[in-house]
């Protein structure tokens, strides 16, 4: 059987019961390379060339610090993952050694788009973050998808800044 990045029961039930039928939310599976992963990340922006053999090691980076990485995935009844998302607990010196979730990479295939599935990962991103104790979450979204992001409860608190190198980290 294949190992969850996470315990499964951090996701809300509530959640998987709004889903469509024949859908199913749960934590990242290694096996999920086979399953459609990265070519629903790349609706969002560019993957790579990413090998099973990377994933893999990917995963298991995450999975050794599992209190850290939370990766959500939701699969058809065709055991497609058709969207994906994460939250990241950063440990932080503030507020008295508090967390805080960091939502990122939310991605939906193009096919799956309307379904709300998008708002069920953020529901669960969000409850997960709560659950393991940070004290807020945030995320950085474009101007577009602002609308989406209040339907799911968020707020505008700033504004991002980035600064991008030309040589990105791998493995």
């Amino acid at each position: 059987m294949d190992t969850p990045l996470f315990n499964a029961a951090l996701i809300p039930k509530s959640v998987e019961a709004r889903l469509p039928p024949g859908y199913t939310i749960r934590p990242l599976q290694a096996s999920d390379y086979h399953r459609g992963v990265l070519q629903t990340l790349a609706v969002l922006t560019t993957v790579g060339d990413i090998s099973e053999s990377d994933f893999i090691k990917r995963f298991q980076y995450w999975q050794d610090r599992n209190d850290t990485y939370y990766n959500v995935v939701i699969v058809n009844d065709k055991d497609r993952v058709v969207a994906i998302g994460s939250v990241v607990i950063e440990r932080k010196l503030i507020h008295h050694c508090a967390s805080a979730g960091h939502i990122e990479d939310i991605a939906v295939a193009s096919s799956e788009q309307g379904k709300k599935l998008g708002l069920h990962l953020i529901n669960t991103l969000t409850a997960i973050a709560e659950q393991v104790g940070a004290y807020k979450v945030i995320l950085d979204c474009s101007d577009k998808n602002v609308p989406f992001y209040e339907k799911c409860g968020y707020t505008h608190s700033g504004n991002e800044m980035v600064l991008k190198f030309k040589k990105p980290g791998t493995l």
